[in-house]
């Protein structure tokens, strides 16, 4: 697991830099079908930058700076990741898409990600609580707290959804008989509807969808085929902004943050139907 992850961690840095000219080059091979469809499902192991989280409310404006988080893999039990009653509980990714010519496809999706606080980490906190009842009331400038679960619980664990429109370009590497192996390169935008569950300053546990803001990402990725079924490895990197994540009942209780994320993906899919 640490492998895989210091393998997305440096592999995001690499896909950043190099995709624009992964992007436009010129490849030389048609492989799939205009007008033909696939459908693909899989799961997703993520990694976030620190970020800076903005609270406000009624009586509270505070920025707690360089916040770190993690993601949340659920152990894998193949009851759990294939039954149809508990297999969205992983984080997953899912999408369908459409050739528009032999190479380039349009799709849409989600990616199902996780993002969990770190509880207790200590971080600096600058602004103002009041009438909270608690012993965080005060003003503070760049001052040290620990984000325990008393003053702050904080994740978006059902989940970080991001649905999203892609444009990727697939080219032939090698074809033996029914197999295929290619590669794929994308570029995506969408919107951030996360589930997100917070306990902020003794307020009762709140916990609901919301639409909290875009992101943007780009992909690269390796796909293995037999005839119209296929297996694909994807690295995958971006940036999330929200400008508006709620965190209590009262609607005027908001938080903000924006943050870059990594994915290492694997997925199964099929070709279907052929339009042309």
């Amino acid at each position: 697991i640490f492998l895989l992850y210091l393998l997305m961690k440096t592999s995001f840095f690499f896909i950043l830099y190099f995709m624009p000219f992964l992007v436009l080059g010129q490849g030389v091979e048609q492989e799939n079908k205009v007008g033909s469809f696939y459908l693909y499902w899989g799961w997703n192991g993520s990694q976030y930058s620190t970020s800076n989280l903005h609270f406000s409310g009624e009586h509270y404006d505070f920025i707690l700076s360089d916040v770190q988080a993690k993601d949340r893999q659920t152990p894998f039990d193949f009851s759990t990741y294939f039954s149809p009653t508990t297999f969205t509980i992983p984080q997953y990714n899912y999408r369908l898409g459409y050739y528009l010519k032999n190479n380039y496809d349009i799709s849409i999706g989600m990616d199902h990600m996780k993002y969990v606080m770190v509880a207790n980490q200590k971080v600096s906190i600058s602004g103002e609580i009041a009438q909270s009842n608690t012993p965080y009331d005060g003003n503070y400038s760049s001052d040290e707290i620990s984000l325990s679960p008393d003053f702050l619980q904080f994740e978006h664990t059902d989940g970080l959804n991001y649905v999203n429109v892609e444009l990727r370009k697939t080219k032939l590497l090698t074809q033996y008989k029914s197999f295929k192996m290619s590669e794929m390169h994308g570029l995506g935008l969408g919107l951030i509807v996360p589930k997100t569950n917070t306990t902020l300053l003794g307020h009762e546990r709140f916990d609901e969808f919301h639409l909290s803001g875009y992101g943007a990402s780009i992909v690269t990725g390796l796909r293995f085929d037999y005839k119209k079924v296929f297996i694909q490895a994807e690295l995958k990197g971006g940036w999330i902004n929200m400008p508006h994540i709620r965190t209590t009942s009262n609607t005027i209780d908001v938080a903000k943050q924006s943050f870059f994320f990594s994915q290492f993906n694997v997925v199964f899919g099929v070709f279907f139907l052929d339009l042309k």
